[in-house]
Parts: structure tokens; C-alpha cells; sequence
């Protein structure tokens, strides 16, 4: 399969090592300095393009591939107030979208236990925030993982009606507090607190190998297929 990197920084390079371990090729390596050489590829060069740029990128990058025809994965968060836009614009186009905020399978599985301690905690008058901690280089805050998480939580429970980034004491929303340290990969905590005892959920990303595995393997289920796409999908298809 011949894949066209978006973004080639820290996570683009673990994606090129793991395609290539997979059999795959690599047609394109688009950054900010050669932003000029995607405008050389035809559309029959590329089977599927892989998207993990930067937030003001993200948008222009994913608008133009569904434009020229390529399948794309993107991975990239900050950008979503677009989202609407995009999957509008791949449903005009006939085209195949596959977004996650985060594509560890691990993290996917720990989205569904999110849920479920959800449903759980539903009524039991516990104060519910969250903690993400990364990398000092990533720009959006919160996470994308953190988001979706929230948006989890909300579907839920009752008294829950979306997030707020910490410090904020709103009622009936959830305070997520977001660390930047050293090279951390990504650690998310959910935290349910009352006078009694504290309930914990977690996540710890050791490094990107997850990441950009899950990122391949969604690469390599996208082409022939039209439509927006998610993470639920592909599970539900690999299980």
C-alpha cells in the first residue's frame, strides 16, 4: 500500500517505521518546509494518506486530500470546531474520512470502560474532574483522548453537560487539568471524589508505538471503503 505521511515529525517517524515493518511504502513525506511536493503527486500515486500535522495544518491537509480522492487517516486534535465542515465535505466528495482523537487500542478499550464506570457513578454524588499530562511539544489543550472522554462521561450521567479546562468550578461540568512535562508519551486520569473515598481510572501511554500502530492498521482498512469513520468501526470490524 503506498502511504502519504502529513506531518513528519516525532509521530510521523514511528508511523514510517511501522508501515515500512508492515510491507508498505512511503510515496510522500509533507512537513511545513515541503508543503510544495504534495502538489506533484496525481492522484493515482497515493492509496491512502495519514494525517498527524498540526492544528492550523489539519484542516487544509485533510480538505485537500479528500479533494484529490485519497482515503485519509488523520490523528491530529485543535482542529475539531472543522470537524462538521469535513465530514461534509467527504460525504459531498465520495470520499473516505477516519478520525480518532487517539488510536491505541488500549485507549479505545479504556474509552469503553470510561463509559461504563460512567453509567455506574450515575446519581452517586461524586465530584468527577480529569488529569492529561504530555509531552511539552504538544499544542492543544486539553487532549483530544481527554475530550473524548468528557464527551463520554456527559453522554452518561445526568448532571454532566460537557468540560471545562481547570481551574473552573462550574456545576455540571467536568474540570480537566492539563500538564506539559519532559517527553511524556500521554497519562489520563479520571477521578471520581467525595468525602468518603476517590475512585480512579488510568491510562499510561509508555511511548507512540501504540499510537501509530493503530493509525497503520486503520490506514490499511480505509481504501475501498466511503464514508466517515471512527475508531468504533474498525474494532466492531476487528472483532
Amino acid at each position: 500500500m503506498r502511504i502519504l505521511l502529513l506531518g513528519y515529525g516525532k509521530m510521523g517517524k514511528t508511523i514510517e517505521r511501522i508501515a515500512l515493518e508492515r510491507g508498505h511504502s512511503i510515496v510522500g513525506k509533507i512537513d511545513i518546509q515541503n508543503r510544495s511536493e504534495m502538489d506533484a503527486l496525481k492522484p493515482a500515486d497515493v492509496d491512502v494518506a495519514i494525517e498527524f500535522s498540526a492544528p492550523e495544518a489539519a484542516y487544509h491537509n485533510i480538505t485537500y486530500c479528500l479533494k484529490k480522492g485519497w482515503p485519509i487517516v488523520s490523528g491530529t486534535t485543535g482542529w475539531l470546531e472543522h470537524r462538521s465542515e469535513i465530514e461534509n465535505l467527504c460525504l459531498e466528495q465520495n470520499g473516505a474520512f477516519f478520525y480518532a482523537s487517539n488510536y491505541s487500542i488500549g485507549v479505545n478499550l479504556f474509552f469503553r470502560l470510561n463509559r461504563q464506570l460512567a453509567r455506574l457513578m450515575n446519581g452517586q454524588g461524586y465530584q468527577k474532574s480529569m488529569t492529561e499530562i504530555h509531552h511539552i511539544h504538544k499544542l492543544d489543550a486539553p487532549s483530544g483522548t481527554a475530550i473524548t472522554l468528557a464527551e463520554g462521561i456527559a453522554a452518561e450521567m445526568e448532571d454532566v453537560h460537557g468540560w471545562k479546562l481547570a481551574p473552573n468550578d462550574e456545576d455540571g461540568y467536568i474540570q480537566i487539568t492539563s500538564e506539559r512535562t519532559g517527553e511524556v508519551p500521554g497519562t489520563h486520569i479520571v477521578r471520581y471524589e467525595s468525602e468518603v473515598d476517590t475512585i480512579e481510572i488510568s491510562h499510561t501511554a509508555h511511548n507512540r508505538a501504540g499510537f501509530a500502530l493503530g493509525a497503520v492498521v486503520s490506514a490499511e482498512w480505509l481504501p475501498g471503503r466511503t464514508g466517515v469513520f471512527g475508531m468504533n468501526d474498525l474494532l466492531k470490524n476487528l472483532d
